[in-house]
């Protein structure tokens, strides 16, 4: 196999279906009775799971689901969620991953702002599922054959979007980001932005049909959609699904299940040297692996170091974001390093670093990173003037982190221009949570920052409360649990008489970004652990 900075971008666009439904085809004809997936000890043949889709598919369209139709899924990791993904491709519908432990209020959100024509609750595989499709009213039956899932009303006065034959401007898949706003932002991923970096993704991995691919990042996010999901399947591997994180399984499943790659967060790598530890385990057994790969947050690089010499294979660092489908960058398993890179930047992927005024920087500064290529969003879904904010008239996309590129072409990134904070993984926008504590009655205002912690980030509240207020830091603990997903809430909610502020009144957060560092292992009165 060609490695693939071999590859230019057109031989990577060349031969690629028009429809991710489409990318287990050759492996159904040719290979019928491989395992495409591996859940709970039982295989799913690429010939089981492509009878499974169709079967899902002839359901969904007797529900009323259209092309051009959104469909919202709610689930855990799993064989069914992907087979009703796959569904919604087959006829044309964009399919909506969303994890269930987000709130009532997250949930509905994101299905009122799609114009869901239904909601899909795998209620068989989580309490948490269960309960929304038992708040909606959901009836709960089979897809194709997956019982246990909840089946939300129809919303009739949804419309269908045009359906485009060019898989290039069709969407396949509308994934949520909170946005520096607080209001949910829909990312319009095209067919080819997505079966584009699945493409690159398994060349830059090698991967084949004797891979077997861990799957403990959530497919309701980027990365575990396009990269696990997507990517295995367009490759001919397996792909183990995984609901929930436990180091203790990943650990087994490395050292007795064949487990050859694995994708996580720095959490997910730092969690198992924690388990290691607990066990009192002299060394984990490395068994076939050959990949071990990680994005999602800034790595630590004393972290990096320890879960190499763990395993005796290179940590290889990614950056990617969600409106790019992901991949932007990745150190190549040929050429190992021992800093901070995330890689050179992926074949197809045109880059500018510039200043505040837009003009080009030196190799080597730092400035805001600006990509272009076939893996960019078509645009935020009923958001027009977001997507010109985000996207010039060139096709430049704006990541709004901060960046430098090396004289070997490495990329490294310095910081966000956006407040965001990565919290295992998942993006966490202060904006959303600051809304939440500030609906609050008792609240003046709030402001939310992120706190480094080994191998990830934490949310850091602090809340000035008006006069005489009776509410307590564990009451709005309490009162963020019921509006917020677990990794949105804050781990310590920080009470103040007044926040610091400039003349303007403008809520100086580097000033309690160093504060909410100093505080990092203090108990005081007004901290609580919230999550």
């Amino acid at each position: 196999m060609r490695s693939v900075d071999e590859l230019t971008a057109a031989e990577l666009l060349d031969g690629l279906p028009s429809r991710v439904h489409e990318v287990y085809a050759p492996f159904v004809r040719d290979i019928p009775d491989h395992p495409a997936f591996m859940e709970g000890g039982r295989s799913w043949s690429y010939r089981k799971f492509s009878e499974a889709v169709d079967a899902a598919a002839k359901y969904l369209a007797d529900l009323g689901i259209r092309p051009g139709d959104r469909v919202m899924i709610a689930s855990e990791n799993s064989v069914a969620l992907g087979a009703m993904l796959f569904a919604a491709s087959k006829l044309d519908a964009w399919g909506i991953t969303v994890n269930p432990r987000l709130s009532a209020r997250e949930i509905d959100l994101i299905g009122t702002h799609s114009g869901a024509r239904r909601v899909l609750f795998n209620a068989a595989l989580s309490k948490e599922a269960a309960d929304h499709a038992s708040r909606v009213g959901a009836k709960i039956d089979a897809v194709g054959p997956f019982g246990g899932i909840g089946i939300g009303p129809l919303n009739a006065d949804a419309p269908a979007e045009p359906v485009e034959k060019d898989g290039k401007r069709q969407v396949a898949g509308l994934l949520y980001t909170s946005g520096t706003t607080g209001a949910p932002k829909g990312v319009m991923l095209s067919h080819r932005n997505l079966l584009f970096t699945a493409k690159t993704s398994g060349i830059l991995r090698q991967s084949g049909p004797a891979d077997r691919i861990y799957g403990v990042l959530p497919m309701s996010h980027i990365v575990g959609y396009t990269i696990l999901l997507i990517a295995t399947l367009m490759h001919g591997g397996t792909l183990y699904v995984v609901a929930k994180a436990d180091p203790a399984a990943l650990a087994h499943a490395i050292a007795e299940e064949g487990i050859t790659s694995l994708f996580g967060v720095p959490a997910t790598y730092q969690r198992l040297l924690e388990h290691k530890a607990v066990k009192g385990i002299q060394r984990l057994d490395r068994g076939k692996l050959r990949v071990m790969a990680v994005a999602g947050a800034p790595l630590d690089l004393d972290l990096k170091k320890r879960i190499e010499d763990e395993f005796g294979i290179p940590l290889l660092n990614n950056y990617g974001i969600t409106e790019c489908s992901p991949g932007l960058s990745g150190v190549r398993s040929e050429h190992p390093v021992s800093d901070e890179s995330v890689g050179p930047f992926l074949p197809g992927i045109e880059h500018r670093i510039v200043d505040r005024q837009g003009k080009k920087v030196a190799t080597g500064e730092v400035g805001e990173l600006h990509v272009r290529g076939p893996n960019v969003m078509l645009g935020y879904y009923r958001a027009p003037e977001l997507t010109a904010a985000a996207i010039d008239g060139q096709g430049w996309f704006n990541t709004g982190d901060l960046a430098r590129v090396n004289g070997e072409g490495h990329l490294y990134i310095a910081g966000r221009t956006k407040e965001l904070i990565i919290r295992s993984g998942f993006n966490v926008y202060p904006a959303e949570v600051e809304a939440v504590l500030n609906a609050h009655e008792q609240v003046v205002q709030s402001a939310v920052v992120g706190r480094p912690v080994d191998g990830n980030e934490e949310v850091v509240a602090f809340v000035q409360l008006l006069p005489g207020a009776s509410v307590s830091a564990e009451d709005l603990k309490a009162y963020t649990a019921q509006q917020l997903t677990s990794y949105k809430r804050p781990t310590e909610l920080i009470v103040l008489e007044a926040l610091p502020s400039a003349s303007t009144g403008k809520i100086l957060k580097h000033k309690l970004r160093e504060m909410a560092i100093e505080r990092a292992g203090a108990k005081s009165p007004g901290a609580v652990a919230a999550g």
